[in-house]
């Protein structure tokens, strides 16, 4: 694993917001699930085991690329 991986923050704005991670592979699938609540904050960083993250509900993104608002 390399240890210089961004983290990134995601910060609910509502109930309910899933957060799922996604394996590496030629087999793309959901390993990972969080829910959060309003105002709740999850730090993630992407892994040897981890290849993509998928936010449902609305919430504040965080990385080192900028700042994104899915609501």
């Amino acid at each position: 694993m390399n240890n210089n991986t961004d983290f990134f923050v995601i910060k609910a704005l509502e109930d309910g917001v899933n957060v799922i991670g996604l394996t590496r592979g030629s087999d793309t699938k959901f390993f990972h699930s969080e829910k959060l609540d309003k105002d709740e904050i999850m730090i993630a960083q992407f892994t040897e085991h981890t290849s993509a993250v998928k936010v449902r509900g609305k919430a504040l993104i965080q990385t080192s690329h900028g700042e994104m608002n899915n609501s």
